[in-house]
Formats: C-alpha cells, sequence, structure tokens
C-alpha cells in the first residue's frame, strides 16, 4: 500500500519537470475545489433561509396543534388534554378558537381571522410578547370592553393605534338576523397591543384576543376547536405527532406539525435546496472528467513504467491502486480545499456580514447562513464518489498494458 501511494504521488507532482498532465491535474484540483465551495456556500444560505422562514412562521403559531373535526370529538375534548399531560414532549399547550369576523372602523372595512387563546399560557405557547412593538400583551378579560391584540400592517389597514377601538361583527347568526330582520352579532373591542411578527399572514390578518369573548362571538359557547402546543424541542414535532395520532381517534381529532401548516412552502424550499445540490454537482462532475483524461494520458505517457513495474513483479492489483491513489488525492486534495474555502467564506459572512441586505424589503441586515455538518459530509461524499468514478476506467486500462509491448523497444 505504501508503494502504491508512493509512485501515486509521484506520478501527480513531478519534482523535475511540470508537463501537460500536472497541469490538468492542478485544473482539475482547481474546478473540484470551486465546485465543493459552492456547494457548501450555496447550501448553507438555503439552510440559512429555511431556518429565517421557519423561525418568522413559528412566531405566533404552535409546534403542534390538535383540532376537533366531528362533534363526538368535541364532547370528549378533555380526553385530549389528559393525553397531553401525560407526553413527554409537551412544554404547555393553550385551548384555542378561531374564525372570520368583519374589522370596522370610520368607515374603513376587513375580514380578519379572530382568534381567541388562554391568555394566562400565551406566553409559554407563543412568542407574542417579544413581538409587541407597541402597547402589551394583556388581553385578560375584563369587564369594560374586551382587549385585542393585532397586526401592525393590518393596524396601519384599518388607521388604529394602541387605546383604539374597533367593532368586529360576527357571521355568527348571521342567516338568523337576514330572515329575522335581526342585528348580526356586534361588538366592541379596545386595542392594547400592535406586534410585527414578521409573518405577513399573522400581521396582515390576524387579531388575537380572550378566549372566552371569542368563543361569544364565534358562537361557540363552552366548545373550543383544539388546542396548540409547544414542545420542549420543535424537533421532537413528527415524534409527538405519531404518539398523538396513536392515542387519538383520527375520526375525531387530527394531529398536524408545525411543518404541515406550510407544507407547500417547506415542499417548494426543499426542492429547490435538492436541484441546487444536484446543479452545483455537475462542476465537481466536470472536473472529475478533467481526472479522468489526465489519467487517460497518464497512462499513455507511463507505459513504459508500467511495463518495467510489471516485469519486476508487480501485479495488476497494484497497477490499479496507483492510477487510482492518483485520481483519489486529486479529490481529496480539491475537496479539502473546497471545504476549507466554503467554510472560510461562510464563516467571514457570519461574522463581518460581508453582503448586507435591505432590512426593509428582506427584514434581515445581511445574507443568512447556516453551516450544517450533515452538508459538508454529503458534498465530500458527492465529490469523493465522483472522483473514484472518474478513476475507475484509466486504472484499469492501465493494469491491461502488456509489458512486453511497453518495453521491448527500450
Amino acid at each position: 500500500m505504501l508503494f502504491e501511494t508512493f509512485i501515486a504521488k509521484r506520478y501527480l507532482v513531478s519534482k523535475h519537470k511540470i508537463n501537460f498532465i500536472t497541469i490538468i491535474s492542478f485544473i482539475s484540483i482547481a474546478g473540484i475545489t470551486i465546485g465543493v465551495a459552492a456547494l457548501i456556500i450555496v447550501l448553507s444560505v438555503f439552510n440559512g433561509f429555511g431556518s429565517l422562514v421557519t423561525k418568522y412562521l413559528m412566531n405566533f403559531e404552535p409546534h403542534l396543534r390538535v383540532q376537533v373535526v366531528s362533534e363526538e370529538g368535541a364532547q370528549n375534548v378533555q380526553n385530549v388534554s389528559e393525553q397531553l399531560n401525560k407526553t413527554q414532549y409537551v412544554e404547555a399547550y393553550t385551548p384555542y378558537v378561531k374564525g372570520k369576523v368583519l374589522a370596522y372602523n370610520e368607515g374603513l372595512t376587513n375580514v380578519v381571522n379572530l382568534k381567541g387563546i388562554d391568555p394566562k399560557l400565551s406566553d409559554q405557547v407563543y412568542n407574542i410578547k417579544s413581538n409587541i412593538i407597541y402597547g402589551d400583551d394583556n388581553i385578560e378579560s375584563q369587564r369594560s370592553l374586551p382587549k385585542v391584540i393585532l397586526g401592525l400592517q393590518l393596524a396601519v389597514k384599518m388607521q388604529v393605534s394602541v387605546g383604539d377601538t374597533l367593532v368586529l361583527v360576527s357571521p355568527a347568526n348571521i342567516e338568523k338576523a337576514i330572515t329575522q330582520l335581526s342585528m348580526p352579532l356586534v361588538k366592541k373591542v379596545i386595542i392594547t397591543g400592535i406586534y410585527s411578527s414578521n409573518n405577513n399572514d399573522y400581521d396582515e390578518t390576524y387579531i388575537i384576543s380572550n378566549i372566552k369573548f371569542v368563543q361569544y362571538l364565534l358562537g361557540y359557547g363552552n366548545h373550543i376547536q383544539g388546542y396548540e402546543i409547544k414542545l420542549k424541542d420543535a424537533d421532537e414535532s413528527f415524534i409527538t405527532q405519531k404518539l398523538l395520532r396513536e392515542k387519538l381517534n383520527s375520526k375525531y381529532y387530527s394531529v398536524n406539525t408545525w411543518y404541515d401548516f406550510h407544507q407547500e412552502l417547506y415542499s417548494v424550499m426543499k426542492i429547490e435546496r435538492w436541484t441546487a445540490y444536484i446543479i452545483l454537482c455537475l462542476i465537481i462532475a466536470v472536473a472529475t472528467f478533467n481526472i479522468l483524461g489526465s489519467l487517460s494520458m497518464s497512462v499513455i505517457e507511463k507505459r513504459r513504467d508500467i511495463g518495467i513495474l510489471t516485469a519486476m513483479g508487480i501485479n495488476q492489483k497494484s497497477v490499479i491502486k496507483i492510477f487510482m491513489f492518483e485520481g483519489i488525492l486529486i479529490g481529496i486534495i480539491g475537496t479539502l480545499l473546497g471545504i476549507a474555502i466554503g467554510y472560510l467564506v461562510c464563516y467571514l459572512q457570519i461574522k463581518y456580514n460581508l453582503y448586507p441586505l435591505n432590512p426593509a424589503q428582506y427584514k434581515v441586515s445581511g445574507l443568512p447562513v447556516d453551516m450544517r455538518i450533515g452538508d459538508f459530509f454529503y458534498v465530500s461524499g458527492a465529490s469523493m464518489i465522483l472522483t473514484f468514478l472518474a478513476a475507475l476506467y484509466p486504472a484499469k486500462k492501465a493494469a491491461k498494458v502488456n509489458p512486453l509491448e511497453a518495453i521491448k523497444w527500450e
């Protein structure tokens, strides 16, 4: 093994001269380096944007949601609470109710989502308090006007601020209001807080209030739509979903994770990530064609050496190993250089923000980067597999060189 490695190193870089084959080998190393570095950087940027999107979407959303889907489920909803208390991964949960209402203020109207949660548990399940920019998150029910909080973009649309009032018109009993010429259910509320969650869906269309008030306004009585759950670790969402689905009857309840809430978006992001991975692997593939070419020419140039080594007793396996090691050595050098460059660029972006972005447009001050150890292994693995395949044909061709034909004129 040491013998084959020594010969491979000598063939890769000659101490006496730099010939055309050596130049092609350097070009191969450069190609692999660029491909590996580009893959690591691009995948880290995809990870950064993915983590950012997930963070923004989960600001006001739970890790899990158990929703009642039948009348029988609504009658036995206490069973869900008991199962959640027994599940080890659950940190906190709150009952919820939500529905569409019409918001009105001085001639301005907007159809919005009204969501009711338990104010005592809201800070344990959601990140509402940390996202309040005006006022506070107090939605405790009192004898005065019901308290609500809403998103900044919705507040701008409705031209309201903290301390102002809104009129909410409920669709509950709307049929009765039309047929019996009575008034629909209308309630005036006071705004106690305005939030900015960086989630346009919430910032533009959601009003959050006390669950008791929302149950009354939407006509739910004492019933709830389900429970929203925060786990000790978001990565345990799928395990917990499986456990709850085994314990809860699917005819009565549905169990969805944060991934299910925006599955289409996450699926598109995953497809984009894998597409970029495959396309950028082609850069490495092109570089490995150079390896194939340089090794093939090296075999032609070293026919005499191969003949001499074979005549001295070296078997075909050793000849294959020599040229395989030469190709793999090119791949190792290129891969390590690419990893080093990719890591350095990502580190500099994280540390010094080399590529800034406009916060008003992108909500972040710089290109988000998230390096993951798995990406380094995937990229390195792809690089080495392509290098191995490129070196295989020339190595086998070298083993088939006839030693008599190679040295008979020497």
